[in-house]
């Protein structure tokens, strides 16, 4: 089939291996925190895996490099599940996992490019697919270059209407270097997602909006393989069946745990379970991009109009950011990050 070379059975099982690694840091990081998403973590463990350490193209000690393919999580409630990607990829110390939410911590609740891996602020759930197919029109118009755009999305935010507003947009542009995957994980924040788990129903509706569909088991491995090779010459919605909590005993596709860390006792068990299914600990390496964006030089940009505070006033750090490119090295697609060690 064209593009798609099935991964052997080693990769396969590393994949797996790599996946379970992210449920143990989502429910470590969520139980350290007392708050956070665990369950919406671990119905996204296996895309995420193999997203990350099979098909996307980047540089895992450079995560805003221009040649990178981009990603952006629409359902930002997982970040933990993101946070642990970074920390399996090496760019991350997982100790700083369990720093999640902390005041002192840059791992807020949701994404926000303050985070040197972070692109697209995604706490307004139904908006990641709009920004990403911004950033997929500019990589194919402008660029025009081979770096790609995935988007996670949660079905509980498909009921958007911003969600087919985008679904329109790519299809009328031929976005075919867009990516989105559903998760399907049937429950939203209190109640079922409308659809649950009718897949058919999420094919039809991407594909009247000029997508290419495919269904699969999101907690398959090799069939999220062969569907990312597949997602070619159209944009592609990849239509994941997944459970919530996959892989949590008595929690797994169960009402009224959304948005619940699991107790310390409870989570010590949970994690011995996952443990026990991985067969290795050796980790697969990020598969670099290929170098043909353009270089972008954004030092020269100005504020229109000075701001009201002064170099020395205290200032809400919200109110800042994004209004500075910062002192040092400017980078395409960087703002440099106030703090030392990982961020930058």
């Amino acid at each position: 089939m064209e593009g798609y070379h099935k991964p052997d059975q080693q990769k396969l099982q590393a994949l797996k291996d790599t996946a379970n690694r992210l449920r143990i840091s989502s429910i470590q990081a969520t139980t350290a925190a007392g708050s956070g998403h665990p369950t919406s973590c671990c119905s996204a463990a296996e895309i995420m895996a193999v997203l990350f350490f099979h098909t996307m193209r980047y540089k895992s000690q450079d995560p805003r490099n221009p040649h990178n393919d981009r990603f952006v999580l629409s359902k930002g409630h997982a970040a933990p599940i993101l946070y642990a990607v970074w920390a399996e990829a090496g760019f991350l110390p997982e100790a700083e996992l369990l720093n999640l939410r902390k005041i002192s911590s840059d791992l807020d609740g949701h994404p926000v490019p303050k985070q040197a891996f972070t692109d697209v602020a995604t706490g307004s759930l139904g908006q990641g697919l709009g920004a990403a197919c911004g950033m997929a029109y500019t990589g194919k118009y402008f660029d025009k270059a081979s770096y790609r755009v995935y988007c996670l999305l949660g079905d509980g935010e498909v009921s958007e209407g911003s969600v087919w507003e985008a679904m329109a947009f790519a299809g009328i542009y031929k976005l075919d270097n867009l990516v989105a995957i559903l998760d399907i994980n049937r429950l939203g924040q209190s109640e079922p997602a409308p659809l649950q788990h009718q897949l058919d129903v999420y094919q039809k509706r991407c594909e009247a909006f000029g997508w290419h569909s495919i269904i699969v088991d999101g907690h398959s491995v090799e069939e999220l393989c062969k569907a990312f090779g597949q997602a070619k010459h159209q944009p592609t919605a990849i239509i994941a069946k997944t459970f919530k909590g996959q892989g949590i005993s008595g929690v797994e596709d169960k009402e009224s745990w959304h948005g619940k860390p699991l107790p310390k006792n409870m989570a010590e068990q949970i994690i011995q379970e996952i443990h026990s299914q991985i067969q290795s600990k050796k980790k697969i390496l990020a598969t670099p991009p290929q170098e043909d964006a353009p270089s972008v030089d954004i030092t020269n940009i100005r504020m229109p109009t000075p701001p009201s505070y002064k170099v020395g006033d205290k200032v809400e750090h919200s109110y800042t950011q994004g209004l500075w490119a910062g002192p040092g090295q400017t980078r395409p697609r960087q703002r440099p990050h106030h703090r030392s060690g990982w961020g930058h």
